[in-house]
C-alpha cells in the first residue's frame, strides 16, 4: 500500500514531507501529535510510518518519540517505521533499530535518501502482503481439497500438485479411464491411489501392475489370469489382475510396455468388461475402473505403430500430467520431513542442499536419500553430507543458469537491487509476482 503516515509536531516538516511524497505518487496523511497519529493508525491503513522523535521541549531525550514507536509496534508489529529526528544520540537510535525500526534519518534529511528508503520499504511491504495473500489462498484451497476429498496420504506443498489434485478430485467420481503421465519416480501411483480413494469404487480393491517389470510373454497372464497348462510352468489356474480388481480399480503402470497382442485384449475389456484367461475359452465379466500411467510419449508411439491409436484414446479420456520434482520444488521439504518421520532433524544446510539439488530420480531419489541420511544420522541433525549432497554445487546437481533461480541467486539479486523487489525481479528475469512466490518458498523475509 503506497500510503504513508507522517507524525511530526512541526507543521512545516509535515507539509514538506507530504509534498515530497506526493511528487512521487505516494499518498500521505499528517498527524501533529502521537495521540493523533495513533488514532489515525486505528482508523486507516498505511504501508509505512515516518515519525519524529522529539515532541517535547527537551529536544535531546526522545522519550516521547520512543514511547510512540513502541505503541506503533504494539499495534502493528509488521508496519515499518522510519525514525526522523534532529538529535544525534547514536546509542538510542541503534537501540530502536534493534527493536524493529526500519530506518533512522537525521534532520535535515536528504530527499533522495529518504525517498529511496520509503520506496524500498513500501515495495517490501507489498511483497510481504502478496506473500501472505498467496499463503492464505493456498491454505484455503488446500483446506477445501482436504474437506472434499481423501488425500490418500499424499504429501505436497506446491501449487502444481494442489492444482493437479483439484483436477483429479473433480474427475475421480466419474468411472472413466484416466492416464497419468510424468517421469519415473515422480509419484504417478500415488496420484492413481488418490483417484481411487475418491471414486465410487473406493471400497473395492486397488490393484497395481507394472507392465514394464514383466517379460512380454507373462504380462497377459498377469492381466487376465491363466488356466493350468496355459504355458510352461503354469501348474495350476491363476487369477489375473482384472479378476483381483473386480469392483475396484486396476492401475497399469508403464502402459507403453504392453505388447500389441495385450493391447488388443485390454481394449476389449475396456469396451465390454469381458476377457478370457490364457488357455481358457470361458468368457469372464469384470467391473473394473482402469487407471494407467506412462513416462513414454504414447502419441509418438501411436505414430510409429508401437501403440494402438484406439487404445490410446480409450485410456486417455482424462490425462493428469504429473510434473517432475524439479518443477515442484515446494514439495521437496514437506516430502523430506515426511520421509524423515521424526528420525532426526533437517539442519539449515541440509534444507539448502535439498532445495538446490535437481532430483533427476524424482521423489524416489529423495526418499532414498532421506532414509539413508536418517539411518546414518542416528536421530541427530541431518547434514548435506549424510544426504550425499555435500558436493551438489559442483556436480551439476545445483540449480544454476536455469529458469528457476536458487535461493542464493534470489538473495544476491535483492542485495544488488538494494532490496527493491521489482529491480531484483528484472535482474532474475521474473515477474514481481513470480519473485514473491520464491521469497515465500525460500523463507526469505524481505
Amino acid at each position: 500500500m503506497r500510503r504513508v503516515l507522517i507524525i511530526d509536531d512541526h507543521p512545516g516538516v509535515g507539509q514538506a514531507l507530504e509534498l515530497l511524497l506526493s511528487l512521487h505518487d505516494i499518498e500521505a496523511a499528517v498527524a501533529a501529535s502521537p495521540a493523533e497519529g495513533l488514532a489515525l493508525l486505528e482508523r486507516q491503513a498505511f504501508g509505512l510510518v515516518i515519525q519524529d522523535m522529539n515532541f517535547t521541549a527537551d529536544t535531546t531525550s526522545g522519550e516521547e518519540g520512543e514511547q510512540l514507536f513502541r505503541a506503533i509496534r504494539a499495534r502493528r508489529p509488521d508496519l515499518p517505521v522510519i525514525l526522523l529526528t534532529a538529535w544525534t544520540r547514536l546509542d538510542a537510535a541503534v537501540a530502536l533499530v534493534k527493536a524493529g525500526a526500519a530506518d533512522y534519518l537525521a534532520k535535515p534529511w536528504d530527499d533522495a535518501k529518504l525517498l529511496a528508503s520509503v520506496e524500498n520499504l513500501l515495495e517490501l511491504g507489498e511483497a510481504n502482503s502478496e506473500i501472505a495473500r498467496l499463503r492464505e489462498a493456498r491454505a484455503v484451497r488446500r483446506a477445501a481439497l482436504a474437506r472434499r476429498h481423501d488425500l490418500a496420504g499424499l504429501v505436497f506443498g506446491s501449487d502444481a500438485m494442489l492444482a493437479l489434485l483439484e483436477l483429479a478430485g473433480q474427475i475421480a467420481a466419474a468411472p472413466v479411464p484416466v492416464l497419468v503421465t510424468g517421469p519415473n519416480g515422480a509419484g504417478k501411483e500415488r496420484v492413481a491411489a488418490f483417484v481411487h480413494a475418491n471414486s465410487a469404487a473406493r471400497e473395492g480393491p486397488f490393484v497395481a501392475l507394472n507392465c514394464g517389470a514383466l517379460p512380454a510373454e507373462l504380462i497377459e497372464a498377469e492381466l487376465f489370469g491363466s488356466d493350468s497348462g496355459a504355458y510352461t510352468g503354469a501348474a495350476k489356474a491363476r487369477m489375473g489382475r482384472f479378476e483381483a480388481a473386480d469392483g475396484g480399480t486396476l492401475f497399469l503402470d508403464e502402459i507403453g510396455n504392453l505388447p500389441l497382442a495385450g493391447q488388443v485384449k485390454l481394449l476389449r475389456v475396456l469396451e465390454t468388461g469381458q476377457f478370457e484367461r490364457l488357455g481358457s475359452s470361458k468368457t469372464r465379466q469384470t467391473r473394473v475402473r482402469v487407471l494407467s500411467a506412462t513416462n513414454a510419449d504414447l502419441r509418438a508411439m501411436v505414430k510409429s505403430g508401437g501403440f494402438r491409436e484406439d487404445l490410446f484414446y480409450r485410456l486417455n479420456l482424462i490425462e493428469l500430467k504429473l510434473p517432475a520434482l524439479a518443477e515442484r520444488r515446494d514439495d521437496v521439504l514437506p516430502l523430506a520431513e515426511h520421509f524423515l518421520a521424526g528420525r532426526g532433524r533437517l539442519g539449515e544446510a541440509a534444507r539448502e542442499a535439498l532445495l538446490a539439488h535437481r532430483w533427476p530420480g524424482n521423489v524416489r531419489e529423495l526418499k532414498n536419500a532421506v532414509e539413508r541420511a536418517a539411518l546414518l544420522g542416528q536421530g541427530g541433525e541431518i547434514t548435506p553430507a549424510l544426504l550425499g549432497l555435500d558436493e551438489a554445487a559442483g556436480n551439476g546437481g545445483a540449480w544454476r543458469n536455469l529458469d528457476e533461480p536458487s535461493r542464493e541467486a534470489v538473495v544476491a539479486a535483492l542485495g544488488a537491487a538494494g532490496g527493491v523487489v521489482s529491480r531484483a525481479a528484472t535482474q532474475l528475469g521474473l515477474s514481481r509476482q513470480a519473485l514473491y512466490r520464491r521469497l515465500e518458498r525460500y523463507g526469505i523475509e524481505p
